[in-house]
């Protein structure tokens, strides 16, 4: 553990928690790890959940942690009448007991007995905003702290919390600097950084540039102090009160951790009293680019609307009851058309989704334009990488087609601008975030015929839902050239590696020509679209041509039931026919229904505890595919898939982000994905037309 002492103290809550363990409830279900802040890469703080490194879903007994696994210290205590109790994090003091859990897609709600006498609504809103560019584009989370009498009497009750350095870098020997201010409208702020900045830079991924802001209201009754953990923390389990005083000992991370706290004296209470906080990160650049003009940086995108940091601050703050309806209102479309399309198990895979997918991205730019950056959490860091995009985009056809249009834009600039050598399209705009300096020389990882088709999907998947024929137009040429590489390549794969590519490569992959066959259909669409009638026909005639001739290279027809194999004339195999689904989300009818109909019957055939497995190589299984294939599938194996996947979310040990990769038997953790994107992908039956 991380502070003197802590192995008992880690024991003694690990003891309240096992007591109080059978008194919480978990609706709607039990996550892998409940999201806390997240609304970007560098802000994303969660409370591991499963047994294998987590709590079993207790907000007080354990520190909250980043994505990557480091401790992002966040502390909640509570005094009443005197009593000093944890509610989050592990400073100490008992805990207590947690009632209930419940996650929508924006909110993750606590509730708590404080020694049977007082309840917390403890609720963490990361807003998401799709069609509010203006607020999509602030760094922010919000927590709402409500108080209330339980056993009808008036309590004394003081409200703390606090959080540590440990936010500002993964370097924990770096030196954190802070302040502490208020602004013109009367918000309180810690304001905590790296005292060294260093721009585009990230440790351990969390960013070494920008300025995090904890705040609260300035009310009469608070009071604030930073300083080393055991002192601040001890001040308030002492005395319900801190000393107003701001340590200057600036000093690296993890020596006499600095934390920074709040003390809120709530009086006798009866009725419920809120206290609200926000948590930030405010970054003005945000990224290089390499696009048409070369590499140049980037802002982020709130600094077109906002002057400075704490104007920032303040609106955000100010805006919690906007936020918190509008909140509510996606959360209440989410739940409607997910229910609608698959039932309940399908609204508890989509609403723990939906927070995990937006917290990977980040809009940049300024008024005039705009991109939305993705960043391939946890698998390797690329940004922008399209076959990470692809599993991405259901969510945003669903919710706002326009933002995917903002994700493909830098992708187009780039190799339009020729600033990448390959005919074919490219993998990612670089090797790690927040550098989309490109791939100059061409050797980004190779998954030509992958990208190609899932550029050609994407493209016309946004202008069918937008009626954009102008974007069809403008990369028209591009476009084609990508297509003259599927036509090439698509009905014979040559032995490379698809988007899976932790399964190795493979020649002949039938999953991977259907989706460049696909792509080739979507590109005689795209000819028709935009006048190239001539075109239209040529290729059309050619992805007919190839999907008749893949029906027999590709179909174990001999077999009981017949299915696709894993790749042409290995009949004894088969896998997830996911690239399937982009002839639906299309309406191309380039794949017959009987195709359709055959996986159907089949997948139920191989169906193990926790899903299909991916391919028969291995026992793991992927759950944005599966969410693809379900999507496609007769409406009892859809249920299928969607029963299963809902199951493992709430029975896995794993106690990461959801994994999108996991063992299909033992529902354990596939290795290495956590926290990805890629979840965008629960949203495939939402995003089909309708």
């Amino acid at each position: 553990m991380k502070y003197l002492g802590q192995a008992l103290v880690a024991l003694c809550a690990g003891f309240f928690d096992f007591v109080a363990a059978d008194a919480s409830t978990f609706s709607p279900a039990r996550p892998p790890a409940i999201p806390l802040g997240v609304k970007s890469p560098y802000l994303s703080t969660w409370q591991y959940a499963g047994s294998d490194g987590g709590n079993g879903g207790y907000l007080a007994g354990q520190w909250p942690q980043f994505w990557a696994g480091q401790i992002a210290a966040w502390t909640g205590m509570i005094r009443v009448d005197g009593t000093t109790y944890t509610w989050m994090g592990a400073p100490g003091p008992q805990s207590v007991t947690q009632k209930s859990f419940e996650y929508t897609s924006t909110k993750s709600i606590f509730t708590m007995d404080v020694g049977g006498v007082v309840e917390m609504n403890i609720t963490f809103l990361s807003p998401i905003t799709p069609d509010d560019q203006k607020r999509q584009s602030l760094v922010f989370s919000y927590l709402d702290v409500a108080v209330q009498s339980l056993d009808g009497h008036s309590h004394d009750v003081q409200l703390y919390t606090d959080i540590s350095a440990e936010w500002v870098a993964g370097d924990h020997s770096s030196v954190a600097q802070w302040d502490y201010g208020t602004t013109s409208d009367g918000i309180s702020y810690h304001k905590v950084y790296r005292q060294t900045q260093l721009l585009f830079s990230e440790t351990n991924d969390q960013a070494d540039w920008g300025y995090w802001y904890y705040a609260t209201q300035n009310t009469q009754n608070l009071t604030f102090q930073s300083g080393a953990d055991t002192a601040v923390r001890g001040a308030f389990e002492s005395n319900g009160v801190l000393a107003d005083t701001n340590d200057t000992n600036y000093r690296p991370i993890d020596q006499q951790y600095p934390v920074f706290g709040f003390s809120s004296d709530l009086g006798y209470i009866l009725n419920s009293v809120n206290t609200l906080y926000t948590i930030g990160l405010a970054q003005e650049q945000a990224m290089q680019f390499d696009g048409a003009t070369g590499i140049v940086p980037l802002t982020s995108l709130w600094t077109s609307y906002f002057s400075s940091e704490t104007d920032a601050l303040s609106f955000f703050y100010n805006d919690y009851s906007t936020s918190s309806t509008t909140a509510s209102a996606l959360d209440q479309k989410i739940a409607t058309d997910s229910i609608a399309a698959a039932g309940q198990d399908y609204l508890t895979i989509t609403s723990l989704a939906a927070r995990q997918a937006f917290g990977a991205v980040e809009l940049v730019g300024n008024l005039t334009q705009q991109y939305l950056f993705l960043k391939e959490i946890s698998s390797d860091g690329n940004i922008q990488t399209v076959d990470v995009i692809f599993p991405f985009h259901p969510i945003l056809v669903y919710l706002k087609p326009e933002l995917l249009k903002l994700l493909l834009d830098p992708l187009f600039e780039n190799q339009e601008s020729g600033q990448y050598p390959n005919k074919y399209s490219m993998h990612d705009l670089g090797a790690h975030w927040p550098n989309a300096t490109g791939h100059p020389d061409g050797a980004d990882e190779q998954q030509p015929l992958e990208e190609c088709g899932n550029m050609l999907i994407m493209t016309l998947a946004y202008a069918q839902r937008t009626n954009d024929n102008a974007y069809l137009s403008q990369h028209y040429n591009i476009l084609a050239q990508w297509t003259e590489y599927l036509i090439e390549e698509a009905l014979i794969p040559a032995d490379q590696i698809s988007t899976d590519d932790f399964a190795g490569s493979l020649a002949n992959q039938t999953d991977l020509a259907l989706k460049g066959m696909i792509g080739i259909e979507a590109m005689a669409v795209i000819a028709n679209l935009t006048g190239n009638t001539a075109d239209a026909a040529n290729y059309t005639n050619i992805a007919h041509s190839y999907i008749e001739q893949w029906q027999v290279l590709g179909i174990a027809h001999d077999a009981t039931p017949p299915h696709t194999t894993l790749a042409y004339g290995m009949n004894d195999t088969h896998g997830l026919l996911y690239n399937l689904y982009g002839d639906a989300e299309l309406s191309l009818n380039l794949v017959p229904q009987s195709v359709y109909d055959m996986q159907s019957a089949f997948y139920p055939t191989v169906n193990e505890i926790y899903g299909v497995p991916l391919d028969t190589r291995h026992n793991y299984t992927k759950n944005d595919w599966e969410m693809f294939t379900a999507a496609i599938a007769s409406d009892t194996t859809k249920q299928m898939f969607v029963k299963d996947v809902a199951a493992w979310i709430d029975q896995t040990t794993t106690s990461k982000p959801e994994t999108d990769w996991y063992d299909a038997i033992t529902g354990g953790y596939g290795g290495g994905f956590t926290a990805r994107p890629v979840v965008g992908g629960h949203f495939a039956l939402l995003a089909l037309p309708t």
